[in-house]
């Protein structure tokens, strides 16, 4: 049994809790006040601009751990553009800061009603991870697979750029009620 901590307790976090109980693991949830994060996978399911704050703070808990990155970089003042440069990633920066960790991306492209239903209209919900370290992305994809939910290893760090792209897009659609929270994009293989 694996333990994950997730450090943000809004509706991405209770969704990736829930998928992480409902395959059997352990959920620890990371306020502010919580001393230590015991899990060997941490989930940063917060907006981007907390990030920097967590790795100020919690930087040195999180060497050793799979640090997944949830985060879609969006410019919060416009809701026009993402704030990562446009050959790299908000994932590659956290990667850059934290060379100690393993970190991944994933979850971005899914909503947290998609996460919790298990389903993107008729489709079934899957979780796209990318990562350098082939280990640690199977570990992720083995707890959202236990938990009821597809999971594809979308390649390297670096696909995180195309991630946050699609989330970016899918977000922009939802907000403009193009689509529905229920809905977005769903992967048919």
């Amino acid at each position: 049994m694996t333990t994950v901590s997730i450090i943000g307790n809004g509706n991405m976090g209770s969704a990736i809790g829930g998928i992480v109980a409902a395959g059997g693991h352990t959920v620890e949830y990371i306020t502010r006040d919580t001393a230590d994060i015991n899990g060997e996978i941490v989930v940063l399911a917060v907006a981007h601009p907390a990030v920097a704050e967590i790795l100020e703070q919690r930087g040195a808990q999180l060497a050793g751990k799979i640090v997944v990155d949830i985060t879609n970089p969006l410019n919060f003042e416009t809701f026009d553009s993402l704030v990562a440069p446009a050959d790299g990633s908000k994932a590659g920066e956290i990667a850059a800061a934290l060379p100690n960790s393993r970190v991944l991306k994933a979850f971005n492209t899914n909503f947290a009603a998609t996460l919790a239903s298990k389903q993107v209209g008729s489709n079934p919900t899957t979780v796209l991870v990318a990562g350098d370290d082939a280990d640690a992305k199977n570990a992720l994809i083995d707890i959202v697979r236990a938990g009821g939910v597809a999971a594809v290893d979308a390649g390297a760090l670096k696909r995180a750029r195309e991630l946050e792209a699609v989330g970016f897009l899918q977000l922009t659609l939802a907000v403009q009620e193009k689509i529905q929270w229920t809905g977005g994009f769903a992967v048919a293989a």
